[in-house]
């Protein structure tokens, strides 16, 4: 997701997207532990929403 887009969510929907992306992290990274994952590069792309999120919640806080 592009970061103006997450600007534009509230807390809670952050929160909530954050919680989908960890839990699709974690499904990808048993895929790709079993042999089953067949684009790897989704696992940086989540990483990196991820990180955008949570950068975006600490911004909020301050």
């Amino acid at each position: 997701m592009k970061p103006n887009e997450l600007r534009k969510l509230s807390a809670e929907e952050l929160a909530a997207k954050k919680g989908d992306l960890t839990q699709e992290l974690f499904n990808l990274k048993f895929q790709l532990h079993t042999g089953r994952l067949e684009n790897s590069a989704k696992l940086k792309n989540i990483r990196q929403d991820i990180a955008r999120i949570n950068t975006i919640l600490t911004e909020n806080k301050a």
